[in-house]
């Protein structure tokens, strides 16, 4: 049984709204993936009103399947989102999928949505999430979340002892072909964009230690036959451009991440550069330097896979459901 904002079952789960509820709201989440779907479940068993704007673009689109989340491990995100959705519901959080476009500060928080909603909420979860901008060769990004992969943690496992490409992006792709040369013996870094001399001594005896082979050369783009990858092609000197071929079967790729902090920082939070760009300032439960305004997931950091992220949302609302309890306590008591 589900239930409804006003307590009562509805016995059935209708799916997102297409527009939200009138009224103040006490939290409204900005993000409907694992971070955001597990902030509203706490919230909404702490019997608090709660909305969830979704814009429906989770992270892991491209991914068939998660691992790593314990008694989830395989499961196809999809999947998971949609558990989540119902899960939220029965405890009467509703779900727009729309998309916030701007927040106003007041005595409420004036969430403007792309429907042409305005809601009030007293508290929110920025649960927003990144964008990974992948590097523009032919073939990359048709083949995202297939076998051109970026983590080994999420992938590894499933593509053990297959040959390896790394397509060198910046200073963190030594890292990355050290790391994956964990799951292959067969790994080749193709320094692409990156010149050989911005390798260090260090980097060198690293990669040679670990049996990464090291092709510098731009590459130009992948080789597929039977919808896999079979190889990484250079660029050459010829007339059609086309250089040597390099057997692989799969490329890892460090993409540039595009936190989604645009609500953030319209809202004055305080953000901090880091390798993979800039992300707000939290305490550990994820406030940021907003008053009232928490963050969790990919919002707040490039590394934050699906169980942090549910665990980052579930530590947003347990510290939301203490902060407004005491908010009301002391306004009854005038203080």
């Amino acid at each position: 049984m589900f239930e409804n904002n006003t307590g009562q079952h509805t016995g059935r789960h209708e799916g997102p709204r297409t527009g939200p509820s009138a009224g103040r709201y006490d939290v409204v989440v900005v993000g409907g993936g694992a971070a955001g779907l597990s902030a509203a479940l706490v919230l909404g068993r702490a019997r608090l009103r709660t909305l969830v704007v979704d814009a429906g673009e989770p992270r892991n689109a491209p991914s068939s399947h998660m691992q790593g989340y314990l008694s989830r491990d395989g499961m196809a995100p999809a999947e998971f989102l949609a558990i989540g959705r119902e899960e939220i519901a029965r405890y009467g959080v509703e779900l727009v999928r729309d998309r916030v476009v701007d927040v106003g500060r007041g005595e409420d928080f004036a969430v403007e949505l792309a429907g042409g909603h305005t809601v009030r909420a007293r508290r929110l979860v920025v649960a927003t999430g990144l964008k990974d901008e992948l590097p523009k060769v032919p073939g990359v990004a048709e083949r995202f979340g297939r076998d051109v992969l970026h983590c080994p943690f999420c992938h590894g496992w499933e593509v053990r002892d297959e040959r390896f490409g790394v397509l060198a992006s910046g200073p963190m792709s030594v890292h990355q072909a050290l790391l994956v040369s964990r799951w292959s013996k067969e790994v080749t870094l193709f320094l692409h964009t990156v010149a050989e001399e911005e390798l260090t001594d260090l980097d060198l005896r690293r990669l040679a230690a670990a049996g990464v082979r090291v092709v510098p050369g731009e590459v130009a783009g992948l080789v597929v036959g039977d919808d896999r990858i079979t190889g990484v092609r250079l660029a050459g000197d010829s007339p059609s451009g086309a250089g040597p071929v390099h057997a692989c079967s799969v490329l890892f790729v460090g993409p540039r991440a595009v936190p989604g902090t645009g609500l953030l920082e319209r809202l004055g939070a305080e953000l901090e550069e880091t390798p993979h760009g800039a992300y707000p300032v939290v305490d550990r439960t994820g406030l940021t330097t907003v008053p009232g305004v928490w963050a969790a997931g990919n919002a707040i950091g490039f590394a934050e896979q699906v169980v942090h992220a549910a665990s980052g949302g579930y530590r947003a609302a347990t510290a939301i459901v203490g902060d407004l309890l005491m908010a009301d306590l002391d306004a009854a008591l005038g203080v």
